[in-house]
């Protein structure tokens, strides 16, 4: 998948395909319409686009055309997290973690795993 960022509905459809894989066409068409209104031209659309850009691969099987994903959920959220946090923090995680922390936006136990992660790292980097 390299560096390419999903859309919303794109989103929808891996959140699917990651969920459980290989899906059937009709199998999407009545997840998506439940999770997310769509009408099956609407999922049929986003698959076709999909199929193009690399991000899922599909198979004609005797029960239909079937889906999967070849983007891996964490390739794809990592990708998301460097573009939002270059977008709208200059690319620093040290800006947006004090633009919530001086917001009052995190838990006790959000700052508790915080602290455990960055404890993590740093054992990690001495290790």
């Amino acid at each position: 998948m390299g560096d390419t960022l999903l859309t919303g509905g794109e989103w929808n459809v891996m959140r699917e395909l990651w969920a459980e894989s290989p899906l059937t066409l009709m199998q999407l068409v009545a997840r998506l319409s439940e999770t997310v209104g769509w009408a099956k031209s609407t999922t049929i659309t986003t698959l076709r686009r999909m199929e193009s850009k690399g991000l899922v691969a599909v198979e004609q099987t005797e029960r239909g055309k079937s889906y999967r994903p070849l983007a891996a959920e964490q390739d794809a959220a990592a990708s998301e997290t460097r573009s939002f946090l270059d977008r709208v923090y200059q690319g620093s995680v040290g800006l947006m973690v004090s633009a919530m922390a001086e917001r009052q936006e995190l838990s006790d136990e959000e700052l508790a795993a915080l602290r455990r992660i960055l404890c993590d790292a740093e054992e990690g980097r001495h290790a």
